[in-house]
C-alpha cells in the first residue's frame, strides 16, 4: 500500500497557532523549547550571534547595469575567468575570435581541458596552512551555453525544428569542447598586496571533465543498474556534468552535485519501443524526464553513451554527489551513491553531537524533495584517511513537512515486505538510492518548490532550504501527473503560495538540535517577493500568491525586495547570505543579499550586489576571515550570440561575456558586510 503525505489543515490556523505561543512566550510562560519551530527561543550561542550580527553596508538598489554593482567602500577582484589557462603549456582563450570559429579549431577541446571551464557555479575555498590569504579553490562549472561559445549556434533558440541538432551534426566538434568545458576546476589563489589572483601552473590546479575517469563508491558500486558494455563491473564511470552547487567535508574534501543530467540523454522514445528493457528502467527515466528525441546538447551525435536506445543503463552513472580531493592532484574523485541519485543542487555536511555526519541536499526540481544522509561511522579528527570512506556507509532519509509545524525524516530502505520492495521496482538497495526519487515519493515525501542549496548555520545549527520558485504550484487542489508521477500540485504547508514566482525559504530547527535526529521543527523564514504596496505580512495568516513575508520583520521600507533564492551561505555570525537565480520583483539583474537569522533584526533582508545582463548569480563563500566573498558569476550575457553579445562583462568595450569567478572584499580591508 502507498503511503503518502498526510492530509494539512487550513495553513492560517497553523501559523495563528505559532503567533499565540509567541505572544505567550513574551508574558514569561516557560514553553519546552521545541514546541515552538525557532524564532523566539535564543540558545546562549545564538545570543551572541545576535550581538555579533550587525551589519553595516549602505544596501543598494536593484539594478540593470551590465556591471557588478556593490555598496559604497567595497570593490572586486577578478579572480579568473573562463578560458585562463591554468598551465603555461597551453595559451589561454581568445575570447576575441569566438565569432571567427575559435572553439571549432582542432586543438579546441584539448586546449580546454586545461583551461577554467564555463559557467562558474559553486565555489568552496580549503585553506593552505591554516591562512585566509592562500589556499586551493573547488569551482564547479555547470553547462555550457553554446550560443555564447559556436558562431552560429542557435542555442535554445534553435530546439525546435532541430536547427540546434544539425548544427551539431555539422560541427561534431563542438561536442568534445563542450564536455571538456564542464565539470570542476581546481585553482591555487593567493591574495597578495589587497588583490587576489590565481596562480598559474600550481601543482593543484587541475581539471575534471566530462571525460574524466571517476571511482563509484558506496551501494550502488558495481550494482546491475550500473553497468554498461564500456563498463561491464559498474565500478568506474566516465566523467561528471551539469554540476551545480556543492560542499565541502569536515575532512577537507570537496562534494560537487551533479543536477540536471537529464538534458544530456536522447532518443528516449526509441528506448521505449524496444521490448528487451526492463520496463522499471524505462519507468525510471520518465521520472528523470529524459528527452524524448534529440537532447538539450545533442552529445549523442558525437559519443553514444549519450543514446539512450544504444546505453539505457548510462544514465544511472550521473545524478550523484562527486567526492573530490583538492589537495591531491593525483587523486580518483569518487562518485558516493549512499548519498542518493537526484537533481543534487548541492550536499552541506554537518557533524553531529555524537560525531556522526549528516549531509544535508536538495533536488532542483519543481515538486522534489529534501533529503539528509546521517553516517554509519563517527567522524575522527585526527584520521583524515579513515574518514575517506564515511559517506559509502549509513542511510539516506526524505523530509515529511506536516502541518502542525512538525517533520520527520523518512528513511529509503530497501524492505521485502515494503513500500520499497520488488513489487514497486526495487531489488535492493543499490536500486533504491538509484531510483531515490521514486523511492521518496512511495515514502510520502513532501513535494517542494524546487529546493536548491540547503545550509546549516555554523551558529545556531538551525538548517535553511532555498526554494527557488515554482510557478506550477496550483490554487486549487487536484491530482495531475508531473515528472512521472501523480501528485497534488496544490499548496501545502511548506510551500505555501499558487503560483510561486518567487520562491522562499525554509528554517529548519532539528529534534534536541542533533543533526541525526529523525524529527524536526520548521518554519518557512521567508517569502520572497515585493515587500511594498501592502504586500509585506508579518505573520503568515493569510497567504496570497503576492504575499512577502521576511521571518516577521514589520518594516517594508527597510527591506530590499528579492525573488528566487538559489544558494545560501553564512558568515561567522551567522548571518544568511543569498544569491539567486531569476525573476525579482522589479525586474532587476541577479544578485547577492542578506539578513540576520536571529535578534531584532531578523529578516531583515538587504541587497549588498547585483550582476551583470543576463548572469546568474552563484557561489556565496566567505574567506575563512570573512574579509573575502567569492562570488561566481554565471553566463553573462544569456539571450545573445557570438555575433550579438548582450554583455561585454568583465572587459568591457565590445568584448565577448565570459563567466567569471570574482572576489568581493572591503577597500582598505574589514570583514564583508560590517
Amino acid at each position: 500500500m502507498t503511503r503518502r503525505a498526510p492530509d494539512a489543515p487550513v495553513f492560517e490556523e497553523l501559523l495563528t497557532q505559532r503567533l499565540t505561543r509567541r505572544h505567550v512566550l513574551r508574558a514569561g510562560v516557560a514553553i519546552a523549547p521545541m514546541a515552538v519551530a525557532g524564532s523566539a527561543l535564543f540558545t546562549p550561542a545564538q545570543a551572541r550571534a545576535s550581538k555579533a550580527a550587525q551589519l553595516g553596508f549602505k544596501p543598494i538598489v536593484g539594478s540593470n547595469a551590465d556591471a557588478v554593482v556593490l555598496p559604497p567602500g567595497y570593490t572586486y577582484d577578478v579572480l579568473i575567468r573562463w578560458g585562463e589557462s591554468l598551465t603555461s603549456k597551453v595559451p589561454d582563450l581568445d575570447a576575441s575570435k569566438l565569432d571567427a570559429g575559435a572553439l571549432l579549431q582542432p586543438n579546441a577541446a584539448e586546449y580546454q581541458r586545461q583551461q577554467f571551464g564555463t559557467n562558474s557555479d559553486a565555489i568552496h575555498f580549503f585553506p593552505l596552512n591554516g591562512r585566509s590569504d592562500h589556499g586551493v579553490l573547488c569551482v564547479n562549472n555547470e553547462y555550457t551555453e553554446d550560443s555564447l561559445m559556436f558562431p552560429g549556434h542557435p542555442g535554445l533558440r534553435g530546439l525546435r525544428g532541430g536547427r540546434s541538432r544539425a548544427y551539431v551534426q555539422e560541427h561534431p566538434q563542438v561536442v568534445p569542447v563542450a564536455k571538456a568545458a564542464q565539470g570542476v576546476s581546481v585553482v591555487e589563489i593567493k591574495r597578495e598586496r589587497g588583490r587576489w589572483r590565481f596562480v598559474k601552473d600550481s601543482r593543484f590546479n587541475r581539471r575534471v571533465t566530462a571525460d574524466t575517469p571517476i571511482d563509484i563508491g558506496g551501494p550502488a558500486r558495481g550494482a546491475e543498474l550500473m553497468r554498461t558494455k564500456d563498463d561491464p563491473r559498474g565500478e568506474r564511470a566516465l566523467g561528471t556534468f551539469a554540476n551545480c552547487a556543492g560542499g565541502e567535508t569536515p575532512w577537507g574534501t570537496y562534494l560537487t552535485a551533479e543536477e540536471n543530467i537529464q538534458d544530456y540523454f536522447a532518443k528516449l522514445d526509441q528506448l521505449e519501443a524496444r521490448k528487451d528493457v526492463d520496463p522499471f528502467i524505462i519507468e525510471a527515466h520518465r521520472r528523470w524526464r529524459m528527452w524524448k528525441a534529440q537532447s538539450l546538447y545533442n552529445w549523442d551525435i558525437a559519443d553514444p553513451r549519450f543514446d539512450l536506445a544504444t546505453t539505457p543503463t548510462e544514465p544511472f552513472r550521473f545524478g550523484w554527489i562527486v567526492e573530490i580531493d583538492p589537495l591531491d592532484p593525483t587523486s580518483t574523485p569518487i562518485k558516493r551513491t549512499a548519498l542518493g541519485r537526484f537533481a543534487h543542487e548541492g550536499a552541506s555536511p554537518v557533524i553531529a553531537g555524537n560525531g556522526r555526519i549528516a549531509v544535508y541536499m536538495g533536488d532542483d526540481d519543481k515538486f522534489e524533495y529534501v533529503y539528509k544522509f546521517i553516517s554509519t561511522n563517527r567522524f575522527d579528527p585526527r584520521n583524515r584517511a579513515a574518514n575517506r570512506s564515511l559517506l559509502d556507509q549509513g542511510t539516506l532519509h526524505v523530509a515529511r513537512f506536516d502541518a502542525s509545524g512538525k517533520g520527520e525524516w523518512l528513511p529509503l530502505v530497501f524492505d521485502p515486505k515494503g513500500p520499497l520492495n520488488a513489487a514497486a521496482g526495487f531489488r535492493n538497495q543499490a536500486d533504491v538510492l538509484i531510483k531515490a526519487r521514486m523511492a521518496a515519493y512511495l515514502l510520502g515525501a513532501t513535494p517542494m518548490d524546487r529546493p536548491e542549496d540547503v545550509e546549516a548555520n555554523p551558529t545556531t545549527g538551525r538548517i535553511y532550504i532555498a526554494c527557488t520558485r515554482n510557478e506550477n504550484r496550483t490554487v486549487e487542489a487536484g491530482t495531475t501527473t508531473y515528472g512521472g508521477r501523480e501528485i497534488d500540485t496544490s499548496p501545502n504547508a511548506a510551500n505555501p503560495r499558487s503560483a510561486n514566482n518567487f520562491g522562499h525559504i525554509i528554517e529548519i530547527t532539528e529534534a534536541g538540535d542533533d543533526h541525526t535526529a529523525l524529527e524536526f521543527s520548521w518554519e518557512v523564514f521567508l517569502l520572497a517577493g515585493d515587500p511594498s504596496g501592502g504586500r509585506l505580512i508579518t505573520h503568515l495568516g493569510e497567504v496570497k500568491s503576492d504575499s512577502a513575508y521576511y521571518a516577521g520583520y514589520a518594516n517594508a521600507a527597510d527591506l530590499s525586495p528579492m525573488g528566487s533564492p538559489d544558494n545560501v551561505g553564512f558568515d561567522r555570525a551567522g548571518n544568511l547570505w543569498i544569491v539567486t537565480d531569476g525573476s525579482q520583483p522589479h525586474g532587476g539583474n541577479d544578485g547577492c543579499w542578506v539578513a540576520p537569522t536571529v535578534g531584532p533584526n531578523r529578516g531583515r533582508l538587504q541587497q549588498f550586489m547585483s550582476g551583470p545582463v543576463g548572469s546568474e548569480v552563484c557561489g556565496c563563500q566567505f574567506s575563512p576571515d570573512d574579509e573575502t566573498l567569492f562570488i561566481s558569476i554565471q553566463h553573462p550575457g544569456a539571450g545573445g550570440s557570438t555575433a550579438e553579445p548582450r554583455s561585454h562583462w568583465p572587459d568591457g568595450g565590445s568584448s565577448q561575456p565570459r563567466s567569471s569567478v570574482i572576489a568581493i572584499r572591503k577597500e582598505g580591508g574589514g570583514v564583508v558586510g560590517s
